[in-house]
């Protein structure tokens, strides 16, 4: 199911129209919602479930298309815009600097998502305090370590069921991963279907609060963030209600994705997905969670660092031009 998913998440964002823009205006940042109800809207046309971590797959993608918006080096933001997905900034340029008849040899194998020696994985696994946590949108490469850390969570039914376990979860990996990267960027990001609203209010309330409380705690999350879609229609078959952590298929070698053969067409067939901002506090929004987490990064590393992030968030700064 991942090997027709990506091909379309790949082409989603490739030709974004706000792909381009500078998300910062006036000091505040603008996510690309448009680009976000699209690659939500995949899974839905895919029938893809939970097992298949497709429904997730779609926040990942688009909160490190965010993350590349605002400046931060493409290569060191993972998951990648292609294959492989995970792998040192380092590693690609070095491999982009050989020959290109041993570059392209090297890359067919690192495009194979099962890694080859542990180098090019599917999956970033990072070292907290206690354990390793797999952990969905990442920012990191030798030289720096770890400077941004985000989980994904989604629910688009069963709304009363493993609400309360995986948020607590989500607090003790916080804890995990900020007692060992204290510099780090480290967020939580969550979508819950916009029907919890009217099906599960007492469990949307519960979550709003606890997210709000959690990115508030000085040694857990900068931020948490909620977005509610909205689209008609049941969720796909088999659906648990949630995504786990860990994938059940691992995603495959880059010639047996499925092309994108007509995207206008495919897009024109998907569902329509959209947001229901108003169901979100202001200290959740996107706007506020892209703006604390690449304020946080900007403001704990050097100023020779990022510079291109730095620029696009203060234009006018003669010091970034």
């Amino acid at each position: 199911m991942q090997t027709r998913a990506w091909p379309l998440f790949d082409e989603i964002v490739r030709s974004a129209p706000q792909r381009a823009l500078n998300p910062w205006e006036g000091g505040a940042y603008r996510p690309d919602f448009d680009t976000l109800c699209l690659l939500l809207a995949v899974p839905l046309y895919l029938n893809a479930n939970t097992q298949s971590r497709v429904p997730a797959l779609a926040l990942d993608v688009w909160v490190a298309y965010e993350l590349r918006r605002a400046g931060l080096d493409p290569d060191a933001v993972w998951p990648r815009e292609e294959a492989p997905r995970v792998i040192d900034t380092e590693i690609m340029r070095m491999v982009r600097a050989l020959k290109p008849d041993l570059r392209n040899q090297i890359l067919d194998k690192l495009k194979k998502g099962t890694g080859v020696g542990g180098v090019a994985v599917a999956n970033a696994n990072m070292l907290g305090k206690n354990y390793f946590k797999q952990v969905d949108v990442v920012m990191t490469s030798w030289k720096t370590g770890p400077e941004l850390l985000i989980s994904t969570k989604r629910m688009d039914s069963s709304f009363g069921k493993n609400m309360q376990n995986r948020v607590e979860e989500s607090y003790g990996d916080a804890k995990n991963l900020s007692l060992r990267h204290p510099l780090a960027s480290i967020g939580f990001f969550y979508a819950l279907r916009s029907t919890a609203y009217e099906e599960a209010k007492p469990q949307y309330l519960w979550l709003v609060d606890m997210l709000t409380k959690l990115g508030r705690e000085e040694d857990a999350y900068d931020a948490c963030c909620l977005v509610m879609p909205h689209w008609s229609g049941a969720s796909p078959p088999d659906d648990s209600g949630e995504t786990d952590d860990e994938p059940t298929e691992e995603i495959e070698d880059v010639e047996a994705e499925e092309p994108v053969e007509n995207l206008e067409a495919t897009l024109a067939s998907m569902p329509t997905v959209s947001l229901r901002h108003e169901l979100v506090p202001e200290e959740l929004s996107a706007s506020r969670f892209f703006k604390v987490m690449i304020n946080g990064v900007l403001d704990r590393s050097p100023i020779s660092q990022h510079k291109r992030a730095r620029h696009l968030r203060s234009p006018d700064d003669p010091a970034f031009i």
